[in-house]
Order: C-alpha cells, then sequence, then structure tokens
C-alpha cells in the first residue's frame, strides 16, 4: 500500500516538473516577443563591434 502512493506520488512529481519547464519557456517567449526590436537592435550592435574590421587598420 505504501509503494502504491509513493509510485502515485513520484508521477504526480514528473508532471508538474513538465509543467513547470513549459510555463518557464511560454514566459521567456512572450519576454523575448515583447522586447524583440530592442534585443534585435543591442544582437546587431553587438554583432557590428565584433566584426568591425577597422580596428585592424591601426596595426
Amino acid at each position: 500500500m505504501k509503494k502504491q502512493n509513493e509510485r502515485k506520488h513520484w508521477q504526480h512529481e514528473d508532471g508538474l516538473g513538465t509543467l513547470e519547464v513549459v510555463i518557464i519557456i511560454a514566459v521567456l517567449l512572450a519576454v523575448a516577443m515583447i522586447f524583440r526590436t530592442q534585443l534585435l537592435a543591442f544582437a546587431n550592435s553587438l554583432i557590428a563591434q565584433v566584426f568591425d574590421f577597422s580596428i585592424l587598420d591601426g596595426l
């Protein structure tokens, strides 16, 4: 009897873990959609700085 209750408890816990992951992914996607323009501007400026070869002209 006790083992059956423990087994049911662990099965229930696994479902909660999956639900938590799905909720976290949904929140991250929502934040990414809300701040999409700011994230794109930041990424573009970062890429421009990384691949800026004008620094090599001074060497």
